[in-house]
């Protein structure tokens, strides 16, 4: 394990970052919880336990605004090792490892959650029946929207934002790289990278925040693809510019530092307008500012931590890290089923939790334990087709295809 507080050397654009890797496992799994604590919460969800706990707000406050930017921060630095290793490939591959598990989860998985939303208003058929005849239409039924893509909303915006920029490459790839890198480069220098993203993207969500709907769509949410579209080709970037990590490491200190008293005005609002009480425009508009510093912030901390603490291997990291789409993909559709039959049970608040916590780790294990043992199955689930295990030494490539 690496401990100095800032890298003497950048580490080569070959080598495989076992630090990202972690940092991917941690964040996938934090995302769990979150959706589990969720269903315990005062906010709205999919579907909500007979218990809403007001002391939940602050820590999922302090969650909400950066642990989305850094799954597009880390699939972005993926996306360009996967690039690097075959880059008249990248297309195909990334279209293969996003879209078919995007189209399996929409035919299969999200109509059990949609199947629950709707009989959560009284709906009063059957899972069969709803799947069949009711689940494949579109507009309002039964006062929810369809189609939805529900959970699987990241894999969307992933799949689009790598399949623009491989367009993008094979166009001109030499090209883009370079201006990448150019990029890149500029934002080693001085304190830019701490300042520049943070304002950046606190001018492009200010200007988007009172003209553009705040809701997931793929073709309608600007404001979210203004913050995810840059961070992700940060990370992207980050791949590729050895240089950015020793910047990343003389700016993590007052990025966190920065995070901390964003997270402080985040919470300060959550607990003054809690739920659906909407905020005076400017104090909205100091939220959402301080949600991106606080993004940006906890995204330098954390690639600072992945850099020099968590650059290292382990046996458990090859097989985590090839879990992580599979326990994706099936997560929230467990969590919701298992809320959803547990709810006449009546049980306290520990033991709810602890069989949602309990029961979806246990369809999580058996989908991807189960699954990367059927040929034909794993492509579903987001794992490569069977194939011949590569030496270590030559692992290059993230084992997961969600990022």
């Amino acid at each position: 394990m690496r401990h100095d507080p800032v890298p003497v050397a950048a580490p080569r654009t070959s080598q495989r970052h076992y630090g990202m890797d972690w940092l991917r496992i941690a964040a996938f799994g934090l995302l769990i919880l979150y959706h589990i604590a969720m269903a315990f919460s005062p906010w709205d969800w999919v579907i909500k336990t007979g218990y809403a706990f007001q002391w939940l707000i602050p820590p999922m406050a302090l969650l909400t605004p950066w642990r989305l930017p850094l799954l597009f921060a880390v699939s972005g630095y993926a996306s360009r090792k996967l690039y690097d290793r075959a880059p008249g490939d990248f297309a195909r591959s990334r279209a293969l490892r996003l879209l078919i598990p995007l189209a399996f989860g929409m035919a299969v998985l999200v109509p059990l959650e949609m199947w629950v939303r709707v009989m959560e208003n009284g709906y009063p058929h059957g899972y069969l029946h709803f799947w069949a005849l009711d689940y494949w239409r579109s507009g309002i039924f039964w006062g929810r929207e369809f189609p939805s893509w529900e959970h699987l909303w990241f894999v969307a915006y992933l799949a689009a934002y790598t399949l623009l920029l491989a367009l993008v490459l094979a166009r001109d790839g030499g090209r883009t790289l370079r201006a990448i890198g150019t990029a890149a480069e500029w934002l080693t220098q001085g304190r830019r990278l701490l300042w520049v993203p943070v304002a950046a993207l606190a001018v492009a969500r200010l200007a988007l925040l009172f003209v553009a709907p705040e809701r997931q769509g793929l073709l309608r949410d600007w404001g979210g693809h203004a913050q995810y579209v840059p961070i992700f080709l940060f990370g992207f970037a980050l791949a590729g510019s050895p240089r950015l990590w020793t910047a990343i490491a003389r700016n993590w200190k007052p990025g966190a530092a920065m995070a901390a008293l964003a997270g402080a005005v985040v919470v300060a609002v959550e607990l003054t307008w809690p739920g659906a009480s909407v905020p005076p425009h400017e104090v909205m508009a100091l939220d959402r500012a301080a949600r991106t510093a606080m993004a940006w912030g906890m995204i330098l901390a954390l690639f600072h931590i992945a850099e020099t603490r968590w650059n290292h291997d382990h046996r458990l990291r090859r097989p985590l890290a090839e879990a992580v789409f599979p326990f994706y993909i099936v997560h929230h559709p467990a969590i919701v089923l298992i809320a959803w039959y547990s709810l006449p049970l009546h049980l306290s608040a520990p033991l709810d939790f602890a069989l949602l916590l309990g029961g979806t780790a246990s369809v999580c294990a058996a989908t991807y334990l189960i699954g990367r043992r059927i040929g034909w199955l794993r492509p579903l689930i987001g794992l490569n087709r069977l194939a011949k295990p590569e030496h270590p030494a030559r692992e290059t490539a993230p084992a997961s295809g969600v990022v």
